[in-house]
């Protein structure tokens, strides 16, 4: 390997995928109840009975990693010699990453060999997974971590992520919804379409009546904006049918090379709630303005 691909336990990829690829994960961690629990493997976590709670009103919350627990993962891979990449959860909705930057102020004095790059991916979920994906294309092309990482970043910044949830007091109650009344959601079915903006913050972008029309309307924003076909993601919190449905309407249109559809891991699904269902694909270098 010429780096290591580091990422958080929000980046919604497999294990299988993360161990085929040697990706090393920071762990980030969930309540319910209190009681500490962390998804390190998205195919056993049961989705349904996750937002089933969460609907019936059990207390979910989360917290940030503090900056130990990334200089332990980091330092096992510089121990190594290795160069790394971190690509982790957006610091528009999270201030781990701000610990992730104070982990690496430290380590780089103790490793000036050792390159660390860190990517804010800007957004959740597969809005990380799809960045570690194209880190995983551009290492077994050869390049170094440098180039990978100038690479990223231009994914990252093209990288458009839309979606739509059932309630948004959900957002609102932990503070990430940035200029939408949470109020619009519960009035006459009326469903907002969300997007992470150039900040990796969480905005709203149109509206439309109806839950049906407004998994269309995710579909015709791909179908508008993308500019690239290798990967299209869908995440789902528990209505995988909703998910097949969005994934058939996009492929009546265009082919993408692969479709990683996933269920909503449970970090960032604290926070949008049961129903939701996102939609990550690649767009022009403005497509986040858009």
């Amino acid at each position: 390997m010429s780096f290591t691909i580091i990422t958080d336990s929000a980046a919604n990829l497999k294990k299988s995928f993360l161990t085929l690829n040697g990706i090393k994960t920071v762990k980030m961690p969930y309540f319910i109840n209190g009681e500490e629990f962390n998804c390190i493997d998205i195919d056993k976590f049961d989705d349904s009975a996750y937002y089933e709670k969460i609907k019936a009103g059990t207390k979910v919350s989360t917290s940030q990693v503090n900056p130990h627990q990334f200089a332990e993962v980091f330092e096992e891979e510089l121990k190594k010699g290795n160069d790394l990449i971190f690509i982790g959860l957006s610091s528009g909705v999270s201030g781990s990453f701000k610990s992730a930057e104070i982990a690496k102020a430290e380590l780089e004095e103790m490793y000036p060999k050792n390159k660390i790059y860190l990517l804010d991916s800007l957004g959740a979920a597969l809005g990380i997974g799809l960045c570690v994906y194209y880190a995983c294309m551009y290492r077994k092309k050869g390049y170094s971590a440098e180039k990978a990482f100038e690479k990223l970043s231009d994914v990252r910044d093209r990288l458009y992520q839309v979606f739509i949830v059932d309630d948004l007091m959900h957002l609102k109650r932990t503070g990430r919804l940035s200029n939408v009344s949470a109020a619009v959601g519960c009035v006459l079915g009326i469903k907002p379409i969300l997007k992470g903006n150039a900040e990796g913050r969480i905005v709203a972008t149109g509206k439309i009546r109806g839950r049906k029309p407004a998994i269309l309307a995710l579909a015709e924003k791909c179908l508008k904006l993308i500019k690239e076909t290798t990967v299209i993601g869908i995440t789902y919190a528990g209505c995988k049918e909703d998910a097949l449905m969005l994934k058939k309407l996009i492929e009546e249109k265009i082919t993408p090379q692969k479709f990683i559809i996933e269920k909503h891991e449970p970090v960032t699904g604290a926070h949008i709630g049961p129903g939701a269902l996102a939609l990550f694909f690649i767009g022009d270098k403005n497509v986040r303005n858009m």
